[in-house]
């Protein structure tokens, strides 16, 4: 790596500069453009971000530039809700429902997660690590250069570890950054929910703590998986050996999952297709950041996404991300999510970019290292083949992108 990095030519510089927080209301549109900008690193930091004039004295002899040719240059995207790690896939699934068969039918005859599970307890570490690092590479080449990962297709104590571990392992081998996460995602085959919670609670959770296999938690929230009251139970178990909680919330039903987002509080409240005007009010009082996830809902072929507006009309600080997973939303596009984020939810391409960068980075708790292109922050950033930011949700199905960095280094893509 370059000591000293200079990306000129930018035709747009997106910063994203702005206070220290979560950004929400008409702070959301508010993306610190610089038109004809640079970006300079130093030490794998962004150490100025502004015009070419600014800049131009502190570039040095030694200093490696890079010519934008005109391009787009963001903040990474930063995909606050993906299941990283799993062996298979579920495209025979994905043919059945194109032919009329619900997500709930399938689970209910051993497909869905359980059918993840049970090739994913099968497959070795290695196996694992190697599949996930392939996904990894998806991610970085789509724009994104830090997920939030999570378990969950375990289900039983060694293979919810096994996953974790991967996690780990990749986050030490970069360059794709992660932010791992236990999740309590289903009861398994054969087994009470009330046995599973206890086990969650009394084996799992303290052997994730013990050996800091994850930051977070999160819990399924659904009647027929982890009511609200076992969901309770698990994060507040979390909560006392030190992790963050998150939590899937009114995806499937008006479950209560927001409104026990609110009441503990959560870090963030996922899904939300459900959710109604009291538990949007109860999330906004309580500070929950909403992640949407309109990729599970387009690829499910569902119609009802959820009420983005409504949200942003309270105040919330709205994230955006994939919902990476192999049953309802194999996914690893950013872009594609904006563009979804935009036309059936109505969000500006300017909001879906504050969403996926700034605010995502907050509600993985790194809103002061990454999320947008400020001096002290790591320079993560990403080059788009295109002259207007409105162009990455623009252009759904396109990837735009044409260079990434992360901690200052050029990565292969």
């Amino acid at each position: 790596m370059s000591a000293s990095l200079a990306v000129i030519g930018c035709r747009q510089l997106v910063t994203l500069r702005g206070p220290a927080r979560p950004r929400a209301g008409a702070e959301l549109r508010e993306l610190g453009i610089v038109e004809n900008g640079a970006l300079l690193v130093r030490d794998g930091r962004i150490a100025a971000a502004g015009t070419y004039a600014d800049l131009k004295s502190r570039i040095t002899p030694e200093t490696e530039i890079f010519e934008a040719a005109g391009g787009v240059l963001l903040p990474g995207f930063v995909d606050a809700h993906t299941h990283l790690v799993f062996a298979g896939d579920r495209a025979g699934e994905f043919e059945r429902r194109i032919e009329g068969a619900t997500y709930q039918e399938i689970a209910a005859e051993g497909g869905g997660i359980r059918a993840t599970v049970r090739r994913t307890r099968q497959a070795g570490e290695q196996e694992l690590l190697e599949a996930a690092r392939r996904r990894a590479r998806w991610f970085l080449a789509h724009g994104t250069t830090t997920i939030e990962a999570k378990s969950g297709y375990g289900l039983d104590l060694e293979t919810e570890c096994r996953l974790l571990r991967v996690i780990k392992q990749l986050q030490r081998e970069g360059p794709l950054a992660m932010v791992p996460t236990f999740l309590a995602h289903e009861i398994p085959e054969g087994t009470r929910r009330d046995q599973y919670v206890e086990m969650v609670i009394g084996e799992m959770l303290p052997r994730v703590s013990a050996e800091h296999l994850a930051e977070y938690c999160d819990v399924f929230c659904e009647p027929e998986i982890f009511p609200v009251d076992a969901a309770r139970r698990i994060l507040q178990a979390a909560r006392a050996l030190g992790l963050g909680l998150r939590i899937h919330a009114d995806q499937l039903s008006l479950s209560g999952g927001a409104r026990l987002a609110a009441e503990l509080p959560t870090a963030t409240a996922d899904h939300l297709e459900c959710a109604d005007e009291a538990s949007v009010a109860a999330l906004a009082a309580a500070g929950v950041q909403p992640v949407l996830l309109p990729g599970s809902v387009y690829a499910l072929g569902l119609q009802r996404y959820p009420d983005a507006r409504a949200m942003i009309g309270r105040g919330l600080a709205v994230v955006l991300a994939t919902d990476f997973n192999p049953g309802s939303s194999p996914t690893v596009s950013m872009p594609m999510i904006l563009s979804l984020a935009c036309t059936q939810m109505r969000m500006t391409p300017a909001e879906a970019i504050t969403a996926a960068t700034v605010n995502a980075a907050y509600s993985t708790g790194r809103g002061s290292e990454i999320g947008s292109l400020e001096a002290g922050k790591r320079a993560d950033f990403v080059l788009y083949d295109c002259a207007d930011y409105r162009e990455i949700s623009y252009h759904f199905g396109v990837n735009l992108v044409k260079a990434v960095w992360t901690g200052g280094v050029h990565c292969a893509i």
